[in-house]
């Protein structure tokens, strides 16, 4: 089906976000079982429960519009996610601290995703009077953001540093 209007590119967004949001949930619970640092643990199992609530979100509202969430495959998300396996989980370290520095930076270009599709999602609806639509997923950018801030304070509070 030709993307024609606002409301089309809106609805394949949908779909992307929500493939995304698949891929990245089993890769985030890999990142969490291997990190070793506590508080990028608990975050990372944090990220987890955001992840399915965003893919919650966005099924709700695609079933609201008669579509399906399925069928899509987001190759951005894949090449993420194939690179947080290889980087974080599959590279030889030779210290916790550095791997745990390593996963909180595939973590974040895998919201950096998030943070950049639901964005435009947040615009699209708005623009198409979806206000419900639009509110669903501010709430998405929002935790998107909020979890890109704790690793970010997670990591310049201690983890990058032990990695030094």
């Amino acid at each position: 089906m030709p993307i024609a209007s606002l409301k089309d590119l809106y609805i394949d967004q949908l779909k992307d976000i929500h493939s995304a949001n698949s891929q990245a949930l089993e890769v985030t619970e890999e990142l969490a079982a291997a990190a070793k640092n506590r508080d990028l643990r608990k975050a990372l199992q944090a990220g987890v429960e955001g992840i399915r609530s965003g893919i919650s979100a966005v099924d709700e509202i695609l079933r609201g519009h008669g579509e399906d969430p399925e069928g899509e495959h987001c190759k951005g998300m894949e090449g993420l996610v194939a690179e947080a396996r290889a980087h974080s989980l599959e590279e030889d370290f030779s210290s916790d601290d550095t791997r745990d520095a390593m996963i909180i930076t595939q973590y974040q270009r895998m919201v950096h995703y998030a943070i950049a599709g639901y964005g435009c999602l947040v615009a699209f609806a708005s623009r198409l009077d979806l206000s419900d639509d639009a509110a669903a997923l501010q709430e998405c950018l929002d935790h998107s953001y909020s979890g890109d801030q704790t690793m970010t304070d997670i990591a310049t509070g201690g983890v990058n540093q032990a990695a030094e």
